[in-house]
C-alpha cells in the first residue's frame, strides 16, 4: 500500500484519521474485500463495503455474513448498511458493534434505483424527514464510540431537494461526517454533477466533514473539487471501475499540495492494465473460494479495464468466457504489454449513467414531508439490495 509523507493532508472521520482525504464509495458488486484490497495496493484512503441491508444482516442471512467479512489487511474495517426502518437499522448497528465488526459504519440514503425509490427507500427517504432524522439518530446512539457517517443525494429533482435539512438533521444527530453525491435522484448518474450544492452544504455543516461526490475522474478532479467547494474530502465511485489506480493517483495529487512532489497521473501500459486485471481476478477467487466463480465475476470489470486500448472484441469476448486464471493468463499474454496509455479514450465516464427521469414514488409520498401511516406499511417492502448511488 501507498505511504504518504508525514505532511500529507488528513481527514479526520471521528478517530479515524486518513492519510489523503479519500474515500471509496460502496457498490453493489463491485466494491467486494478482493476490489477493496486492490485499491489499497494502489493507493490509500477509506474504502467501504458494498451497501448491506440492515434487515439482512439482522436475519443473519448468509449472503450478509459473507459481504461483512474483510480481509485481515483491512484494518479499517468499513462498513455501508441500507435500511429504512429505525427499529431494525438501530439493531443491525449494535449487531456489528456488539460483534466487534465494524471500524466505521455509513448509512446509504443515496440510491436512485426505482425498486427502491417506488417504496420510499434510498434518496426518496430524506423527503420524509422525521423517519431520517429518527433513523440516523438511533443508528448514531447504537454505534457508541463507532463512528457513523450519512451518504445522501441532493434531493428527489430539484424541486425536491432534502440535502440541506437532511445534512442539517444529521449533524445534529451526532454523526462524524456527511457526503453528498451532487446529482438528484431523478439524474441518476447522468449529465454533470452539481458541485454547488457541495459548496452549499459545507456552509451549512461546521461541525463535522463534509465529503464531495460526483465526477471524480482524476487527482485533478479531486483537488478541483476541494478548492471550488471548500469541502474536506472527497468519495470516488465509478471514476475507479476498471482503474484501482486512480488511488495511486489522487495519492499523488494531494502529494503534491503537501510537500511539492510533481503530481504524475497514472498512465499504466496495456501490460499494467492486464496485470491489474489477473490480480484481481486472483483476489476474488480468494474471496469467493472458487477460480471459476472469480472468472465469472470478473466479465463485468473486463470492458472497464480495457476502456480505450487497442483490445479487440474477441479476445474481450473470449475473456468473458474463461473458467480459469490460466485460461486468462493464455489470452491476457497475446496481448502487447508495452502498448502506451491511449490518453483520453481511457479517461472520463465508466459504468451506465443512466437518462433522467421522474422518479418512482409510493402515490403521495411528495403530499408531506412526515411520514404517515398510508405510507409506513410501503416502506418494508424498500429493502432491497441495489448501488447506493
Amino acid at each position: 500500500m501507498t505511504t504518504l509523507s508525514p505532511t500529507a493532508p488528513a481527514l479526520r472521520i471521528g478517530p479515524i484519521d486518513l492519510d489523503v482525504p479519500v474515500v471509496l464509495a460502496p457498490m453493489a458488486g463491485i466494491t467486494n474485500t478482493a476490489f477493496r484490497r486492490l485499491c489499497r495496493e494502489f493507493g490509500a484512503g477509506l474504502y467501504v463495503s458494498e451497501m448491506i441491508t440492515s434487515r439482512a444482516l439482522v436475519e443473519r442471512t448468509p449472503a450478509s455474513m459473507r459481504l461483512i467479512q474483510h480481509h485481515e489487511s483491512e484494518t479499517t474495517r468499513s462498513i455501508q448498511l441500507y435500511g429504512v426502518d429505525p427499529k431494525t437499522v438501530a439493531e443491525a448497528v449494535t449487531m456489528l458493534v456488539a460483534e466487534n465488526r465494524a471500524d466505521h459504519i455509513d448509512l446509504n440514503f443515496g440510491c436512485p434505483v426505482p425498486k427502491v425509490t417506488r417504496k420510499g427507500g434510498g434518496a426518496a427517504l430524506p423527503w420524509k424527514i422525521d423517519l431520517f432524522r429518527d433513523i440516523v439518530e438511533r443508528a448514531t446512539r447504537a454505534a457508541g464510540d463507532i463512528p457513523l457517517t450519512v451518504k445522501m443525494r441532493k434531493g428527489i429533482d430539484d424541486d425536491h431537494l432534502t440535502y440541506l435539512e437532511a445534512g442539517r438533521a444529521a449533524e445534529g444527530a451526532g454523526v462524524a461526517s456527511i457526503a453528498l453525491h451532487a446529482r438528484t435522484a431523478a439524474e441518476f448518474y447522468s449529465g454533470t454533477a452539481d458541485w454547488s450544492a457541495i459548496t452549499k452544504l459545507k456552509q451549512a455543516i461546521t461541525s463535522v466533514p463534509v465529503l464531495g461526490n460526483g465526477d471524480i475522474w482524476s487527482g485533478a478532479d479531486a483537488l478541483r473539487m476541494m478548492d471550488e467547494t471548500g469541502c474536506d474530502g472527497v468519495v470516488v465511485g465509478r471514476g475507479c471501475l476498471g482503474r484501482p489506480w486512480l488511488f495511486g493517483d489522487l495519492v499523488s495529487a494531494f502529494r503534491s499540495r503537501t510537500d511539492g512532489t510533481p503530481y504524475e497521473t497514472a498512465q499504466p501500459s496495456l501490460g499494467v492494465v492486464a496485470a491489474t486485471l489477473r490480480r484481481h481476478t486472483e483476489l476474488l477467487a480468494e474471496f469467493l473460494g472458487s477460480e471459476e466463480w472469480a472468472c465469472r465475476d470478473i466479465r463485468k470489470h473486463v470492458t472497464w479495464y480495457f476502456k480505450g486500448y487497442p483490445v479487440g472484441s474477441e479476445l474481450r469476448a473470449a475473456l468473458g468466457l474463461v473458467e480459469s486464471i490460466q485460461q486468462m493468463d493464455d489470452l491476457l499474454g497475446t496481448l502487447d504489454g508495452d502498448m502506451p496509455y491511449p490518453g483520453a479514450d481511457a479517461e472520463g465516464p465508466r459504468g451506465r449513467a443512466g437518462t433522467p427521469k421522474r422518479p418512482t414514488l409510493p402515490t403521495g409520498w411528495l403530499d408531506s414531508q412526515q411520514l404517515g401511516d398510508a405510507h409506513r406499511a410501503t416502506l418494508t417492502e424498500a429493502e432491497l439490495s441495489h448501488s447506493g448511488g
